[in-house]
C-alpha cells in the first residue's frame, strides 16, 4: 500500500519537523509508545515533556523508558495537557518543535476517563504558543465512542478557525472504512 496508515504517518510528519536536540511534547503519554519514539527522535541532547492524568500511564511509560535507557531525555507529569504552558520552563517557550496528542481513552484502561474538548483545545492553543516556526502538532482523533465524536466536532470547528497566517491545518483520513477510523489533524506553525 502506498498510502501511509494513520499512526505511521504521524511519525513521518514528526520526523520531518523535529531535529535531534530539540524539545517536543507528548500531550497524552498513554502506554508510552509515542514518548519512546519522541525520546529517540530528539536524541541525547533533546527533551520530551510528557503529560497524562492517569498515574498508571505515567508508570507504564516510565518503565518503558527505563527498559530502553531513555528516561534521562523525558520529563513526565501526572497532570492534564492543559497545563503545558505553565509547566514548560520559559526557556522552551517558542522552541517546541513537535507535539502529539492521542485523544480518547487509554487503550486497555478505564474507558470512562477520556480527553475532553475544553482541555484539549486549551492544550492545542498552548502548544501553538510555545511552538517554534515550522513546528508540527499532531492530533490523532479516535471518534468511535460518544465522547470522541463530541471532541472531534469541537476540534474540527476550532481548527477550521485557526488563522491561516499563524498555522496550516491538514486532515488525513481514510473515508471508506466500515467503522469510524481514527484520523489526523496536523497543525504546522508558520
Amino acid at each position: 500500500m502506498n498510502l501511509d496508515r494513520i499512526l505511521p504517518y504521524t511519525r513521518t510528519l514528526l520526523e520531518r519537523a523535529v531535529k535531534p536536540g530539540e524539545v517536543v511534547i507528548d500531550a497524552t503519554v498513554g502506554n508510552g509508545n509515542d514518548t519512546l519514539f519522541l525520546a529517540r527522535l530528539v536524541g541525547e541532547h533533546g527533551r520530551v515533556y510528557g503529560f497524562d492524568v492517569q498515574y498508571e500511564a505515567i508508570q507504564e511509560t516510565t518503565t518503558k523508558l527505563e527498559e530502553h535507557e531513555l528516561k534521562n531525555r523525558v520529563l513526565l507529569f501526572n497532570q492534564g495537557h492543559e497545563t503545558i504552558e505553565e509547566t514548560l520552563p520559559p526557556v522552551h517557550h517558542g522552541a517546541v518543535a513537535g507535539a502529539i496528542f492521542n485523544l480518547g481513552y487509554l487503550p486497555g484502561g478505564d474507558e470512562t476517563i477520556v480527553t475532553r474538548p475544553r482541555t484539549t483545545i486549551a492544550a492545542v492553543e498552548q502548544c501553538l504558543s510555545v511552538m517554534r516556526s515550522g513546528g508540527m502538532m499532531i492530533l490523532v482523533i479516535y471518534h468511535g465512542h460518544p465522547e470522541g465524536a463530541v471532541e472531534r466536532d469541537y476540534l474540527l470547528r476550532y481548527c477550521e478557525k485557526i488563522d491561516g497566517l499563524e498555522a496550516q491545518v491538514l486532515r488525513y483520513q481514510f473515508i471508506n472504512t466500515q467503522t469510524p477510523s481514527p484520523f489526523i489533524l496536523a497543525i504546522e506553525k508558520k
